[in-house]
């Protein structure tokens, strides 16, 4: 593509600016990753990437993603230049205050250009996996006319050293996902000091280790620039461009070192960077030319959304898919096997339960791409059916993340932000703190990302302390919008898998048993789980106390009931497999379900969050402390976790 330099400086130009303006008047940010990317940013966004403003959710956009989400200006400036009608010079000058729309780092759903939300380093460069994994399963599907798009990332040297990369581009460089381009802005700066000091990575042969093509190239030559993405854009291979770029660019006193990182350059050398970059307009004003430059950039892509738009409204199958719409009678299957369950006394563990209920949600479901950290047979998230996506087969309905926990969850969440995908993925719950930063990540963007965490207890038994979930229930429930599953038994797994799928803007947890428990629900009327708890097994006439309980601890507490009515003691056992869903119900019924009577709370985990549901007059059986190694029902024992304890906890307590 012929490139017309000058005028890819001015538009370059008015990105710094634009970005240092912000920050100054801001008294806060990151000005020296946007006055160094900004050459590239010009080539990338006015001659390559295909975008349409007037329509910033089109799905056959090239996706791009600010893995280096502290230089968000650099993003901002480009919204307001290409001519996205949700964002204005007044957006541009209240950078980073309350309530803007432009805040510090990219928020997803702030404005309709962001991709994603990024900031926590190295989320952004293994998320972009995920779209283009999702992007090439959808093409696989559908073909070129409907899903043929780049996914396009600028990443710093602090994606690059975070761990979680690696066991992305790992991923990406297996699948051969070619139409991922990445932009690495080789600055030789971190906050502290030069990369040299603390890194000696050689990252081109890191990636080609990995199966990645790669080229270096002068961050500031228009004519590399646009090579480089032209060789990239023709690759079998997914693609590092490693751009030799000076931190802080045109700032004399500042650019090249740490200081222009994260802190506004001054007045003064504000000033002289304008000098520099021969930029006399006035502040937050952009010479019509270059705005016209940069307006006409914007509109470069409207034909073809035109063309696709004629092309996708033939299709309505396409339509639906991309929307995750979910098929009339997905759940029908899931309706039938909770009444086949309580027909025939169903016990299995509840990680046993989720496979059956995949087997039926898997059929009906399209949009469906499950996996594993090398923990299939374990989690039981492969069944009948489902095909792994390879390299030469992208068409597939199943991952294998191998063991790469940090890349799974990143990877979940591009699937979901790309669309038409909706994926779950497994582990033991005890390791989803190594998913613990993507999964904080899907809650606060509002994703439709369902994780099957089993061996949720001490039930796991001999692996031990290492490998048993203590603290985990607790931690995620003080997460803001993630709802936490407990399941105890078949029908209230497939309660909680439906909830999951028709939820589209909350991650959910399924924290399942590795030991069996027995069917306890006596009807599937209605999805009581829905409602986060409720009376399982009432008492016969007015009850003394309330045992609450969750998963595994529910028919503990079940057979410890019928162990008091035996001793002329009536209990109400209340079963409560999502406190967030209950603590969204009305007062009036979570006092009906709570009852005033004394109240007891089991759980095979940390006792801290149960005394908002227990109150004063209260106790809890728990385990404050790490685990022990030995036979499930031993260590249960140990603990004191056996209806026999929870009897005479009750009865001690009355």
């Amino acid at each position: 593509m012929e490139l017309n330099k000058q005028k890819l400086q001015q538009m370059a130009n008015a990105i710094r600016v634009l970005s240092a303006e912000a920050v100054e008047k801001a008294n806060s940010g990151h000005p020296g990753m946007p006055l160094g990317m900004a050459d590239v940013a010009a080539v990338l966004f006015g001659q390559y990437i295909n975008l349409y403003p007037d329509a910033p959710r089109w799905f056959n956009r090239d996706r791009f993603v600010l893995s280096a989400g502290h230089g968000s200006m650099l993003l901002y400036s480009l919204f307001y230049l290409l001519g996205y009608p949700d964002i204005n010079i007044d957006d541009i000058k209240n950078f980073r205050q309350l309530g803007a729309k432009t805040a510090g780092h990219p928020e997803y759903g702030n404005l309709g250009g962001i991709d994603m939300t990024t900031g926590p380093l190295g989320q952004g460069i293994s998320s972009a996996v995920g779209m283009a994994l999702a992007e090439r399963k959808i093409n696989a599907k559908f073909g070129d006319n409907l899903c043929n798009h780049y996914t396009y990332v600028i990443c710093g040297d602090g994606c690059l050293m975070e761990g979680i990369s690696e066991e992305a581009i790992s991923l990406a460089g297996l699948w051969k996902l070619n139409k991922l381009i990445v932009f690495w802005d080789n600055n030789n700066i971190t906050i502290d000091g030069t990369v040299d000091k603390s890194n000696a990575t050689d990252q081109l042969a890191r990636f080609k280790a990995v199966g990645w093509n790669t080229i270096s190239i002068n961050g500031h030559n228009y004519d590399e620039i646009a090579a480089a993405i032209e060789q990239a854009q023709k690759s079998d291979k997914p693609t590092l461009i490693a751009c030799k770029t000076t931190i802080g660019y045109g700032a004399p006193h500042k650019e090249g070192t740490s200081k222009v990182h994260g802190a506004p350059l001054g007045a003064e050398e504000l000033a002289l960077l304008k000098e520099n970059l021969g930029w006399t307009a006035e502040s937050f004003t952009v010479p019509a030319e270059i705005m016209a430059s940069w307006r006409a950039a914007g509109q470069r892509a409207a034909i073809q959304y035109q063309q696709w738009q004629k092309s996708a409204a033939q299709n309505s199958e396409f339509i639906k898919y991309i929307n995750n719409e979910l098929p009339e009678n997905w759940a029908v299957e899931l309706d039938e096997l909770k009444i086949k369950t309580i027909k025939e006394q169903t016990k299995v563990a509840t990680r046993k339960a989720s496979q059956m209920c995949l087997e039926n949600l898997v059929k009906y479901v399209p949009q469906i791409i499950g996996g594993s950290a090398d923990l299939a047979a374990s989690n039981l998230t492969f069944v009948d059916g489902m095909q792994t996506i390879t390299a030469a087969d992208y068409s597939g309905n199943n991952i294998m993340y191998g063991i790469r926990e940090h890349a799974m969850g990143a990877i979940m969440n591009g699937l979901a932000l790309h669309g038409g995908v909706i994926p779950y993925g497994g582990t033991f719950f005890v390791f989803s703190d190594y998913m613990r930063p993507s999964m904080r990540l899907a809650a606060l963007m509002g994703l439709r990302v369902i994780y099957v965490l089993t061996h949720d207890s001490i039930g796991v038994g001999e692996d031990g302390p290492t490998h048993q979930p203590i603290e985990h229930l607790a931690s995620y429930r003080a997460m803001p919008n993630i709802n936490v599953f407990r399941p105890c038994d078949v029908v209230e797994t497939a309660e909680a898998w439906q909830l999951a799928i028709a939820n589209e803007h909350t991650p959910s947890i399924l924290a399942l048993s590795r030991q069996s428990v027995p069917t306890l629900r006596t009807n599937a009327d209605e999805n009581k789980t829905a409602k986060g708890a409720y009376i399982i097994s009432a008492a016969s006439g007015t009850p003394q106390a309330t045992i609450i309980a969750t998963g595994t601890e529910v028919s503990l507490a079940v057979a410890a009931q019928k162990q008091l009515r035996n001793l002329g003691i009536e209990v109400n056992v209340v079963s409560m497999p999502c406190q967030e869903l209950f603590l969204k119900q009305a007062t009036e019924y979570q006092q009906a379900v709570l009852g005033t009577a004394p109240r007891i709370a089991v759980e095979a985990g940390t006792t801290f969050g149960w005394e908002r549901f227990v109150g004063a007059n209260s106790t809890v059986l728990g385990i404050d402390s790490f685990g022990a190694s030995g036979k499930g029902d031993e260590v249960y024992e140990h603990f004191g976790l056996t209806a026999d304890k929870i009897a005479k906890a009750v009865q001690k307590f009355l």
